[in-house]
């Protein structure tokens, strides 16, 4: 689930999006005024040039001081302490030790990287699971209403000509408590397996952990197991000349039925979909907390 602590730190960042907005809008606005403006300061700033030596150099003194840097470096250390009591006062969720300590995927996890692998063999495959904390950050809580509301308007538009509007009041009042409810972040997973000594080719599959379930979405082969793992330019657009095969869901439904049941049997099951959310939000809160003080750190020096 997305946590609080992520939903109230995006509202900040879409405010400044929003003044940012309107501030090149009144730029464009009055280019001519600028315009004049300048020419009439910089004719000022020649006459009053020879008497304002000493205070440019005094006002090249004061930058190079830095005296913003005690208060930014004040500002990040009071957000380090407000994350520090927030994590812990948040217990650490069940699915999460749980599936350590019991699932036969070994955790790959590097410090300052977004992307986390499980690793697991199964007989002679070998099976890798990436997913990253970057789904969270990009995830956007409210783009569906904003869809909704589109719907709700012209489903408006349209009963009105129609003069139907009987079940108007029940739908306000379902879609009402469907906004209530907190929406998860769905995190993308992609799932290698390899049989190494055997085949040189791997499957990759791209599937989607969300409310506690895997959805599959697409399936691809490719003839080398390296190009379903590199992230390079040049391996994306290789993977990008390849055929990737129909639509999951457009897949005869037995066969669906048997590649869910090949990824159950290789540990790709509900206890994974519960893990991965879970735990992306835990790493998203430490990297935060690490970008925080590495930041300030380099204030400080």
């Amino acid at each position: 689930m997305l946590s609080f602590r992520t939903l109230a730190r995006s509202a900040p960042r879409t405010v400044s999006r929003l003044a940012a907005t309107s501030m090149r809008q009144s730029v464009v606005a009055r280019p001519f005024a600028a315009a004049t403006m300048a020419k009439s300061s910089t004719f000022s700033m020649m006459r009053a040039g020879a008497a304002s030596n000493f205070s440019t150099t005094a006002g090249r003194r004061a930058a190079a001081d830095g005296e913003t840097d005690d208060e930014l470096s004040a500002k990040i250390e009071s957000e380090i302490q407000i994350e520090e009591e927030m994590k812990a006062s948040e217990q650490e969720p069940s699915s999460v030790k749980d599936f350590i300590d019991n699932s036969p995927f070994e955790l790959i996890d590097t410090p300052g990287q977004e992307v986390v692998k499980l690793v697991r063999n199964f007989g002679e495959e070998k099976i890798t699971i990436s997913f990253s904390i970057a789904d969270i950050n990009n995830f956007d809580p409210y783009a569906d209403e904003a869809a909704l509301e589109d719907e709700e308007l012209a489903d408006d538009m349209q009963a009105a000509e129609s003069g139907k509007r009987q079940n108007q009041d029940l739908e306000n009042e379902m879609d009402e408590s469907d906004l209530d409810e907190e929406a998860p972040a769905p995190i993308n997973l992609s799932i290698v397996v390899e049989k190494p000594g055997k085949t040189a080719g791997a499957l990759n599959i791209d599937a989607t952990a969300q409310d506690g379930n895997i959805v599959v979405e697409n399936l691809f082969y490719y003839a080398d197991a390296k190009l379903a793992k590199l992230e390079t330019p040049e391996a994306a657009q290789q993977r990008a000349d390849v055929y990737p095969g129909p639509p999951f869901g457009s897949l005869d439904e037995d066969l669906q039925v048997l590649m869910e049941r090949f990824l159950e049997e290789r540990g790709v099951t509900q206890a994974l979909a519960v893990f991965v959310p879970d735990y992306v939000d835990l790493k998203e809160q430490n990297e935060y907390l690490r970008w925080l003080s590495n930041v300030k750190g380099f204030i400080d020096a």
